[in-house]
């Protein structure tokens, strides 16, 4: 499945649009690994933690994304769009939300 930022795709026409497509995911953040990187912050360098569970909701939402465009009879889906948050869990936990979005279409002569 062809996906893209942009609203078109270059050297090939939109035979159909199917509608918006969405795919989200929310992952739990715990105190460890929220411990480690509040140090990595404070003595500069990147959270290797963070950055892996960034990672892997993008590729669990954009995947959600691409399942449902499939299921509508899409073969691409443009205009995506990514949010990040962090959504609070209690007192000593966060949990990561990273939702996509995009427009769910047919591409001619596919």
């Amino acid at each position: 499945m062809i996906t893209s930022t942009t609203h078109s795709i270059e050297g090939r026409q939109i035979a159909e649009y199917k509608g918006i497509v969405t795919g989200e995911a929310i992952l739990g953040t715990n105190i460890f690994r929220d411990l480690f990187a509040g140090i990595r912050d404070i003595v500069g360098g990147r959270s290797g933690a963070y950055e892996k569970a960034l990672r892997q909701a993008r590729e669990i939402a954009l995947e959600e994304m691409q399942d449902e465009a499939r299921r509508i009879g899409a073969n691409a889906v443009i205009g995506i769009d990514l949010d990040y948050e962090n959504i609070s869990a209690g007192s000593n936990s966060s949990m990561l939300m990273v939702s996509a979005s995009g427009t769910a279409v047919v591409l001619a002569g596919s």
